[in-house]
């Protein structure tokens, strides 16, 4: 069993409380169908658990049909939660992902959850993810910005990226103590 689809089986175990959810949930890690799958991302007051368990598995198996769920997880306050659907949608093969990534981590108001869109846009290599890294990283080189984390997860994409577009704004946060050492590594590694 795939590490994180096991990870993802434990935390939401304990969310899955009650003999109905129980049997929901066993029955939801235990199918092959993945038109009940669909159904569970389709169909009213399913619980949250459950939809991120169907989208999940539609996910890695390439079905599209779970990218606007995992769209919306991946934007969800539960760093968890992010974490599982950067992982499917990394594998889900839909082309909208890179744009609906780089909108997510640009997005000024949803700074503080736009660290796995980060990391989802460095891992895609899209055409999406120098601009959206660049944009997200100048916006989080104010003096106390509050994300640091995020930028820094900017700073450590635009090294592995190697874009030379990078160099103005890694340039600038060489000024930042947080961001130096990684702003510096990533300098080098430009081509």
């Amino acid at each position: 069993m795939d590490e994180e689809l096991r990870s993802l089986i434990d935390r939401l175990g304990e969310e899955a409380e009650g003999a109905e959810e129980s049997a929901a949930y066993e029955r939801l890690i235990a199918t092959e169908d993945q038109e009940a799958l669909v159904r569970v991302l389709t169909e009213p007051q399913q619980p949250l658990w459950a939809r991120e368990i169907a989208a999940f598995r539609l996910g890695v198996a390439g079905d599209r049909r779970a990218f606007e769920a995992l769209v919306l997880l991946l934007n969800h306050r539960d760093p968890e939660r992010c974490v599982s659907a950067a992982y499917a949608l990394a594998r889900l093969g839909d082309p909208r992902t890179a744009r609906a990534a780089a909108a997510l981590a640009t997005n000024t108001m949803r700074t503080a959850y736009a660290l796995h869109p980060v990391r989802l846009l460095t891992e895609l290599r899209a055409p999406e993810s120098v601009p959206a890294l660049i944009t997200t990283l100048r916006g989080l080189l104010a003096p106390g910005e509050p994300h640091w984390r995020v930028a820094l997860a900017c700073v450590e994409g635009l090294g592995q990226l190697r874009d030379a577009r990078a160099r103005p704004v890694l340039e600038a946060a060489l000024g930042q103590p947080r961001l130096r050492a990684a702003a510096a590594a990533s300098l080098s590694r430009l081509v």
